[in-house]
């Protein structure tokens, strides 16, 4: 069947229009954003078979030509699916002017839709000012596969060019499981005492998990 042949309150876009767009299920708001189906499937039949076999999740974290290789999505949806979720992530992280650190709880929700659904890991050094306030937010590296290669100068370069008063440190595990590695331990002493060094406080070093974090302050460890 053709969504042309469904009853008109039963179409995705109908009812969103007559009903809203909190009344649709996660299959109906998939098929808006594909607009149409194949030769084989519709719409629905498409968006419903991926929300039940990939789930949302695991979409989201797809990359362009990882979501082409499913069936019944060209380059055309896929690109859709793409911006429709990074838009999603977007509007998730917000505006980031004067946005200010007072836990671990605040970087665990604001960097939580960048780095949760990251197959690799990222370091990320966050400059703060006298308030907490975040001045900037700088990648440093990219892991290769679960390693990473971190030195003090390459964290510090920055944060000394930026006057920043004090560094927030945040990384994410792809694997899900936030639990601090020996690595992990061992990297946060290290760049805890080059701080102390070029007069820089480091505040905290938070690995955000799938859905929980790990504080080395809240740990007793800063």
């Amino acid at each position: 069947m053709r969504i042309k042949e469904m009853l008109p309150d039963q179409r995705p876009r109908e009812r969103l229009i007559r009903q809203g767009v909190a009344v649709l299920s996660d299959a109906e708001l998939l098929a808006i954003v594909l607009h149409k189906g194949t030769r084989q499937e519709n719409v629905m039949e498409i968006s419903n078979r991926l929300i039940a076999k990939y789930g949302l999740v695991q979409l989201s974290s797809c990359s362009l030509s990882e979501l082409q290789m499913i069936k019944g999505i060209g380059e055309v949806k896929a690109a859709q699916v793409l911006a429709s979720f990074e838009l999603g992530r977007r509007h998730a992280i917000g505006n980031c002017v004067d946005r200010c650190f007072s836990s671990s709880k605040e970087v665990f929700a604001y960097f939580l839709p960048k780095l949760s659904w990251l197959k690799k890991e990222y370091f990320i050094v966050v400059h703060l000012d006298t308030r907490n306030r975040m001045i900037k937010e700088e990648v440093i590296t990219v892991g290769i596969l679960d390693s990473l290669i971190i030195h003090p100068r390459e964290v510090f370069r920055s944060a000394v060019k930026e006057s920043a008063y004090a560094l927030i440190f945040v990384h994410n595990h792809p694997s899900g499981d936030a639990a601090p590695s020996v690595e992990d331990q061992q990297i946060t002493q290290q760049l805890a005492k080059a701080g102390e060094l070029f007069g820089i406080s480091v505040l905290d070093h938070v690995i955000i998990g799938k859905d929980s974090y790990y504080s080395f302050k809240d740990a007793g460890l800063l």
